[in-house]
């Protein structure tokens, strides 16, 4: 009896002198505990307020939202850390380390992402535009942080890294309400030019889908040049849009069948071959 008496005796006695090493790490861990909770609801709640944000693209939305949550947990982590005696400088310094060797391997991935953040901040297109850069055209069907999804017009898939788009001009032929378009044509030095302007001219005001107002967007019919066998003329004219291709087709067969219909010759140019009668094919002079 007497050898357990002294082991609870010396077991006390063990915990009497270190209950105040004990008291303080529990006193860590529970605040380490209240650090790590608190950062992840006021990460989450962040987030939810970024991503909430009506003005924000979808995209953007999630990763500023997801950016910002695991930055607040980062900073409660070092912060855990610090409780238990950890350096955080030391530590910093290591990820810093880290961070820079992963920068360096990855840099044509992190340009990406830096280009995918600034075309999602400064909005040159969004999804549902027709754009063109670098000598490539789509439509486009999705903006991620690393790459762009788009279709040509005959549905081929094309993924293009972010990087490549922004570093490109980027023509936006959707962006903007209304597009101006010309239809070049040309008339026989025979035909009247008066009336051949007039009767292109009808058929622009005739056409709902032709801007008729204000005054800079109002239809136009030019003559443009005195060409080698024709009088050039544009018909320079405004519509929205989405009116774009299905009227410049429109409006080409109309004037065609107009200038026709008037009398008004299209020319096109000819080659007329003169040949001498003492130049017979050579066959025949080595028959005679």
């Amino acid at each position: 009896m007497n050898g357990m008496e002294d082991q609870i005796t010396n077991g006390i006695t063990i915990v009497q002198e270190n209950l105040p090493f004990y008291i303080d790490m529990g006193l860590r861990v529970l605040s380490a505990a209240l650090i790590m909770i608190a950062g992840w609801m006021i990460g989450n709640w962040i987030s939810k307020r970024i991503t909430s944000i009506k003005k924000l693209d979808e995209t953007l939305g999630s990763f500023l939202g997801g950016l910002a949550k695991y930055a607040v947990l980062a900073v409660a982590l070092i912060t855990v850390l610090g409780q238990f005696g950890v350096e955080t400088a030391s530590l910093l310094a290591v990820l810093g380390g880290a961070a820079l060797a992963i920068g360096l391997a990855l840099q044509g991935t992190l340009s990406n992402v830096a280009a995918g953040t600034m075309m999602l901040i400064l909005r040159p297109f969004k999804v549902g535009d027709f754009i063109t850069f670098g000598g490539t055209s789509g439509t486009v069907k999705s903006l991620g942080l690393f790459g762009t999804e788009l279709a040509t017009p005959d549905n081929v898939y094309i993924f293009a890294p972010n990087s490549q788009i922004w570093g490109n001009d980027i023509f936006n032929y959707t962006r903007n309400l209304h597009r101006r378009q010309d239809i070049n044509l040309g008339i026989s030095y025979d035909d009247d030019i008066g009336k051949a302007l007039k009767v292109v001219q009808k058929i622009l005001e005739k056409d709902e889908r032709v801007l008729q107002s204000p005054d800079d967007k109002k239809p136009m019919v030019m003559t443009s040049n005195m060409g080698a066998y024709s009088i050039d003329m544009i018909a320079r004219f405004w519509c929205s849009k989405d009116d774009y291709w299905d009227l410049k087709w429109d409006l080409t067969k109309a004037i065609k069948e107009a200038l026709d219909k008037e009398g008004i010759t299209i020319p096109f140019p000819t080659q007329i071959e003169i040949q001498r009668k003492d130049d017979a094919p050579a066959s025949k002079k080595k028959a005679a």
